[in-house]
């Protein structure tokens, strides 16, 4: 049974950066597509970074520049670096993994949260301005 266990958020200025960690467990590697979400207060989760085993990356619009998504695969690991902070990145951070590993590669899926199996426990983010 894959675990997902986040870690790393926090409250920050504006401005400011944060790193989130998700940790797997449960044979979900080598091969892997893992993204992760955000769910801000009153409003629909959404996708915001994406990334696979082969280091296919995307990224939602809204943190492209500013986030960066990465991977440690000695460590199943997977992180999010989130720099130039904004009251409007105030949410809950998920991290998932889908049942297909294609899920990544395809543009109308990876960011779809009914396409992902295995969701971790969250982690808050909040940003002041």
């Amino acid at each position: 049974q894959v675990q997902l266990t986040e870690s790393g958020g926090g409250s920050v200025q504006a401005g400011g950066s944060l790193r989130l960690s998700c940790t797997a467990s449960g044979g979900l590697y080598g091969n892997f597509c893992m993204a992760w979400f955000r769910q801000p207060p009153g409003k629909e989760r959404e996708g915001v970074a994406s990334i696979d085993s082969d280091g296919n990356i995307d990224y939602a619009d809204s943190v492209q520049g500013r986030f960066t998504i990465s991977q440690d695969n000695a460590k199943n690991t997977v992180y999010l670096q989130m720099n130039d902070l904004k009251p409007e990145d105030t949410a809950m951070y998920y991290c998932a993994a889908p049942q297909y590993l294609t899920t990544c590669r395809n543009s109308d899926r990876r960011f779809t949260p009914s396409e992902y199996n295995y969701w971790g426990q969250g982690t808050q983010v909040t940003v002041s301005s």
